[in-house]
C-alpha cells in the first residue's frame, strides 16, 4: 500500500485558515480552487476570518458560501476587530486547538491565492513522512503562472548590510546571509516561508503557542518559524505543492509588478519588534545603524551612476524616524490604529 492509499483510509484532518481584509472576491476565487481537493479529502475544513473589513465582505462571503453549497466545509468568522494577520489567524486556530477533536494540521492561506490541484495534500503527505518537520510551505506562482520560487533566511545584521548597500561583490560575499533564497524544484530545508501558504503541525502550536499578535502585519511568520526552530522543529519548502499568489492585494506593500507604495508605520514596527524580541535592543540598534549607513552609500552611488530608484518613497527618513534608537520608549507594541497609513514624514 502506498502512502497515498494509507492516507485515504484514515485521512489526517486539516483546517485551512484564510484571513480576509477587503479582498472578498479573491477569497471566493480561492475557495473555488479548493473544491475538488475538499471533495477528494473530506477531512479538510476551511475557516475564513473577516478582519473587520468595513465593506461588504461579510455579506458577500456569506452569500457565496451558501449559493455554492460550500457550507458543509467552509465557515465564515467575523472577527469584530482588525487586529492584524496573526490576530486573524489566531481567531480560527485557537478554538480549533481547544476543541475535543483538534485538526492534525493547519494551513495558513492568503486571501489572494488559488491552490493548484493537490496542493494541500502534497503538504500533508510530506508532513506525514517527516515527523520532525513542524512547518512546510508551497512553491508559489505569479498570477500569470510564472514561478516565484522563493523561500527565506532569517534576517540578521549581515543581511541588513547587504539590503542597504546593494553592491554585487558584497552580496556574493554575504550570500549565505541574504534573506531571499531562490529555490530549485527540489524539496529543501529553509529558515522560514511566506505565510501565503504555510502548513503547521498541531504540535507546534501546542508547544510554542499561537502566532505573536504583537505584530500587526509582516515579520509574524518569520518570528513564528524562528520560535519553532528554537523548539527543535524543522521548516521545509515543498514545491510539489503549487499555489498562485497575487501578493500585496490588501496593502500594496509587496506588489511585484510595480514600484511599491510608501511603507506604513506598522511595517517598521514589525521589523523593530522582530529584532528587539529575538536579538535584544543593542543588536537591533546596531543593525539599524548599519542599514542606514549602507543605504546612504547606495543612494549616493545611485545618483552618481544615474540608476533608477526602486525603493518606496521616503524610505530613508521613514526608516530613521522608526528606528530602534528613535523609538526606545515605544516598546514592542503594534500599531493597529495605523493600518493603511504611510509612515509619518519628519518634515
Amino acid at each position: 500500500m502506498t502512502i497515498s492509499d494509507s492516507l485515504a483510509v484514515n485521512d489526517p484532518s486539516v483546517l485551512v485558515v484564510i484571513v480576509n481584509y477587503r479582498t472578498s472576491r479573491l477569497v471566493v476565487d480561492g475557495l473555488r480552487s479548493l473544491v475538488e481537493e475538499v471533495q477528494t479529502h473530506p477531512s479538510i475544513r476551511v475557516a475564513v476570518v473577516d478582519n473587520e473589513s468595513g465593506d461588504d465582505s461579510v455579506e458577500y462571503l456569506q452569500a457565496a458560501i451558501a449559493e455554492n453549497q460550500w457550507d458543509s466545509w467552509a465557515t465564515l468568522i467575523p472577527s469584530g476587530h482588525n487586529g492584524g494577520y496573526a490576530y486573524g489567524n489566531n481567531i480560527a486556530v485557537r478554538p480549533a486547538l481547544q476543541s475535543s477533536d483538534p485538526p492534525d494540521y493547519f494551513l495558513l492561506l492568503n486571501p489572494d491565492t488559488a491552490a493548484r490541484p493537490g496542493a494541500i495534500w502534497a503538504l500533508v503527505e510530506f508532513m506525514e513522512q517527516h515527523e520532525k518537520v513542524g512547518i512546510c510551505g508551497s512553491g508559489l506562482e505569479n498570477a500569470d503562472g510564472s514561478p516565484w520560487p522563493i523561500a527565506f533566511r532569517f534576517p540578521s545584521l549581515l543581511s541588513e548590510l547587504d539590503s542597504g548597500l546593494r553592491i554585487g561583490v558584497v552580496s556574493k560575499l554575504l550570500n549565505r546571509w541574504v534573506v531571499p533564497r531562490e529555490m530549485s524544484n527540489e524539496e529543501a530545508q529553509v529558515d522560514w516561508l511566506p505565510g501565503a501558504s504555510m502548513m503547521v503541525r498541531r504540535q507546534v502550536f501546542e508547544e510554542i503557542g499561537l502566532m505573536d499578535e504583537g505584530y500587526f502585519l509582516y515579520y509574524e511568520e518569520t518570528d513564528f518559524c524562528l520560535q519553532a526552530r528554537r523548539a527543535g522543529w524543522l521548516c521545509w519548502y515543498v514545491p510539489q505543492s503549487r499555489v498562485m499568489h497575487i501578493a500585496g492585494q490588501s496593502t500594496g506593500v509587496t506588489v511585484r509588478t510595480d514600484r511599491p507604495k510608501r511603507l506604513p508605520t506598522y511595517w517598521f514596527d514589525s521589523r523593530r519588534r522582530y529584532f528587539v524580541k529575538n536579538h535584544g535592543w543593542l543588536y537591533a540598534a546596531v543593525t539599524d545603524i548599519v542599514w542606514l549607513k549602507a543605504f546612504m552609500l547606495w543612494r549616493l552611488r545611485r545618483v552618481v551612476q544615474r540608476k533608477p530608484d526602486p525603493d518606496p518613497p521616503h524610505l530613508l527618513s521613514d526608516f530613521f524616524q522608526n528606528s530602534t534608537i528613535m523609538n526606545s520608549f515605544r516598546g514592542l507594541g503594534k500599531s493597529a490604529d495605523q493600518v493603511g497609513e504611510p509612515a509619518k514624514d519628519p518634515g
